[in-house]
């Protein structure tokens, strides 16, 4: 359950600043940026976290879905789930994303595939960090 609520609580957050930041760069926001400009990014991201939610929610937990069915696989270690569930993050974010709009492109497909990619990671990471309950080690049976 803690999985699922890391995924929940922190993936459409960091998806969503990171979203806001392309789609900024893409259109040509950072050529004369200043700490005014900054700051106004800040309250355009304050003002769109209830949207970043509510359209980021659903994806995040599948995300969660896919590392917790990864979890109980012993054969991938925590490093490879961490890197699947960030590819299939970056291929679902790129698809989404990387087609709309003026321009289309390897680096429009890449920016977008981040989007997904780094929240997938960061949440997988911080779930298997806090998430995940570590057995001890069996003690010996004592013969007595």
């Amino acid at each position: 359950m803690k999985r699922y609520l890391i995924f929940a609580a922190i993936g459409p957050f960091i998806g969503g600043f990171l979203l806001l930041l392309m789609t900024t760069y893409q259109s040509g926001y950072w050529t004369e940026s200043n700490g005014g400009e900054v700051t106004k990014l800040f309250v355009v991201f304050a003002k769109s976290l209830q949207y970043n939610y509510l359209f980021g929610i659903v994806p995040s937990l599948m995300f969660g879905a896919i590392d917790d069915i990864l979890m109980h696989v012993r054969r991938i270690s925590p490093t490879v789930r961490m890197l699947l569930v960030g590819a299939v993050a970056f291929v679902g974010a790129a698809l989404t994303y990387a087609s709309h709009g003026s321009e289309s492109g390897a680096v429009q497909f890449i920016l977008y595939g981040l989007v997904g990619f780094i929240p997938g990671v960061i949440t997988s990471w911080l779930a298997h960090k806090y998430a995940e309950e570590l057995h001890a080690p069996a003690e010996p049976a004592s013969q007595h």
